[in-house]
């Protein structure tokens, strides 16, 4: 009969269960994110690319980002953490389920003659058996706890995404920054072969008294000014090599040997999307959204506490005084223990931890809405700096095609022997200075087009978690 009653019991428990707390309803952002971006101007509204860096044309820097996506001890550490997590979400999923255990037991004891009731005080007892235990879910805590580990695994997950987005975008910019002190050198190597022959031409004319001494000391200034540009630009290279291999998982000094390349540039046409889909990819708004499901599980968590809990231990066994009963069919033994427990006088511990718990779910709230804010005016940002820097480019290159223009002119000159030689030295060293703007505003460009693919969240594979 008990066995019956309990076999109706268990059912009854599972249909009669119901969930503690409210179910998750995520925020929404209708309302901020409808159209397009402000500061988008002529950018295209098309779905952008995840892997945004072989749009600049590099196979050097396409090779850089795949291997510090692979190799890269950050990347490494954040999908540790995510394996991490999901172990605890499928623990959180057997906490739900019965646990059977297995023992055996040997007891010998040896007592006080008389204190069994007959002459001999040793005893010997043998048992092996099984036993069962499972708290039974009735007010879903054990629900609430799988849904609070599933969101804190997701949230990991989206950290995980979030430094793959920081990371491409870091290798990349220390590329360019590469690329355009590489440039740089080789400018100023040639502003300063001309600043030796103005040296030397001002040297000639200070012997013949055709300028005076000031002339040629400051010819030597300017002279010894590259150089001293010469050398920190050369420490500079090496420091960013290192950089960039350490950014790539590999020591200081692999990258001794990269040849040097031209400045990438982005497409002449950038596909930035619009908000929703930008706040919808972002990492680390996906992250603040999964830790404010997790807040709200939590709630249901703290309020299950509140209400009876209902566990049943049962026990199966065989076994008597001598080894021959463990194979003794009629010395089996069976118990089924149901057990009720309920702390319905804790003077206010549950009904604060259920306020305390609310209070971390309008944290995280507040904090996902900052994260949505936060994340579109970084994107409006980048796009107003994307524009300034194109138009900065175009200025720039002007300039340096009118002052390349001149230095030839100039060149045309002195070898007709209208002006002096040193004037169209002059002319060239200004040119080269113009060409130094012109690389320092293409880098520009570059490093403008790296921050705003980081503000669209761009650089992961864009699969949910």
């Amino acid at each position: 009969m008990t066995r019956l009653r309990l076999t109706f019991l268990v059912p009854a428990l599972m249909l009669g269960a119901c969930t503690a707390g409210t179910n998750y309803v995520p925020p929404s952002t209708t309302a901020i994110q409808a159209g397009k971006f402000v500061r988008a101007g002529d950018a295209d509204a098309a779905a952008p690319v995840a892997r945004w860096w072989e749009e600049l044309g590099d196979p050097v820097l396409t090779g850089l980002i795949d291997k510090g996506l692979r190799e890269a001890p950050g990347v490494a550490a954040a999908e540790a953490r995510v394996r991490q997590a999901r172990a605890g979400l499928s623990g959180a999923r057997a906490d739900r389920l019965p646990a059977l255990g297995l023992s055996a037991t040997y007891i010998r004891a040896d007592l006080p003659d008389q204190a069994l009731g007959n002459s001999s005080g040793s005893i010997e007892l043998f048992n092996v058996g099984f036993d069962a235990r499972w708290e039974a879910d009735l007010w879903g805590g054990k629900h609430r706890a799988v849904e609070k580990a599933r969101a804190q695994a997701e949230a990991l997950a989206a950290r995980l995404a979030d430094a793959q987005v920081s990371l491409s975008a870091e290798i990349a910019r220390t590329y360019v920054l590469l690329r355009m002190r590489e440039a740089s050198l080789a400018l100023i190597d040639q502003r300063h072969d001309s600043e030796a022959r103005i040296v030397e031409l001002t040297r000639q004319r200070v012997a013949r008294g055709t300028v005076g001494a000031q002339a040629g000391e400051a010819a030597l200034i300017q002279r010894q000014r590259t150089e001293s540009e010469q050398s920190a630009l050369a420490a500079e290279i090496a420091v960013l090599r290192d950089g960039l291999a350490v950014l790539t998982g590999s020591t200081p000094g692999t990258l001794d040997d990269l040849a040097d390349a031209a400045i990438p540039l982005p497409p002449a046409s950038v596909a930035v999307g619009d908000p929703a889909a930008m706040l919808a990819r972002r990492p680390d708004v996906r992250a603040a959204e999964r830790q404010l499901a997790a807040a709200h599980a939590q709630i249901g968590i703290e309020e299950a506490r509140r209400f009876p809990q209902v566990s049943l231990l049962g026990l199966v066994g065989i076994g008597g005084t001598s080894a021959s009963d463990l194979f003794d069919s009629s010395q089996v033994l069976t118990a089924a223990l149901p057990r009720l427990s309920w702390n319905f006088l804790d003077f206010g511990r549950t009904r604060a931890a259920v306020r305390g718990a609310q209070a971390g779910r309008d944290a995280a709230l507040a904090e996902h809405d900052a994260a949505v804010l936060g994340a579109l005016q970084d994107a409006e940002a980048s796009l107003v700096r994307f524009g300034a820097a194109r138009t900065a480019l175009g200025q720039s290159a002007d300039i340096a095609k009118h002052a390349a223009r001149m230095a030839a002119l100039q060149n045309q000159r002195a070898d007709a022997g209208t002006i002096a030689r040193g004037e169209a030295l002059e002319a060239r060293r200004q040119a080269i200075d113009a060409q130094l703007a012109e690389a320092d505003k293409r880098a520009g460009v570059t490093l403008a087009f790296v921050a705003l693919v980081k503000s669209l969240g761009l650089g992961w594979d864009g699969a949910k978690p």
